[in-house]
């Protein structure tokens, strides 16, 4: 399994033990699905970035490749059908080498403008249903975004607690994945 996204799959402010793509392993070896989870992050990536990179970035073993980007591409306040159109491709280049995608969603706030949100905020799911991925998850900080104890000072980034529940969420739906490849 291979990690291809932002700061948080990179592990920012974190050791790499603490971060998501570990937690994730340590995850699906506790439910009974071991695997191997690299971390394919690069921290301040855009989907842009992501798919310049996806060739290299994700290793010819791979079986399942959860992409988990956007989260800059809100920050920066990206074009929405730019987006969408990376990630297309990004699911596109995965798929053509036979690897199973996990799609990622990140959950835009209404507050940076409703109209901009809906539209971010259905893009993964647009991207998901067209490109026919082997799952989707609509958001990547569930359970975490806005809760006290789970995120490092910046309010952004999850902390050591925090990767653990994305892991914990997360976990189920790899494992989903990765048991119908077998």
């Amino acid at each position: 399994v291979t990690m291809l996204g932002d700061s948080i799959t990179a592990g920012y402010g974190l050791n790499a033990r603490d971060a998501t793509p570990a937690q994730l392993e340590a995850e699906l070896g506790r439910i009974g699905v071991p695997a191997k989870v690299t971390a394919a992050g690069v921290s301040g990536d855009t989907t842009a970035g992501g798919l310049a990179r996806v060739a290299f970035s994700v290793k010819p073993d791979t079986e399942v490749c959860i992409v988990a980007l956007g989260g800059n591409d809100l920050l920066q306040g990206q074009d929405v059908a730019t987006m969408t159109r990376n990630l297309t491709a990004i699911v596109a280049k995965l798929q053509a080498r036979k690897i199973a995608v996990i799609l990622v969603g990140v959950k835009a706030p209404s507050v940076i403008g409703a109209s901009y949100a809906r539209d971010f905020n259905a893009a993964f799911a647009k991207v998901a249903r067209d490109a026919k991925v082997a799952a989707f998850y609509p958001d990547l900080l569930d359970g975490v975004q806005g809760v006290a104890g789970l995120n490092q000072g910046d309010g952004i980034h999850p902390n050591p607690n925090g990767a653990k529940v994305i892991a914990r969420r997360l976990a189920p739906v790899v494992a989903r994945v990765l048991k119908s490849r077998q």
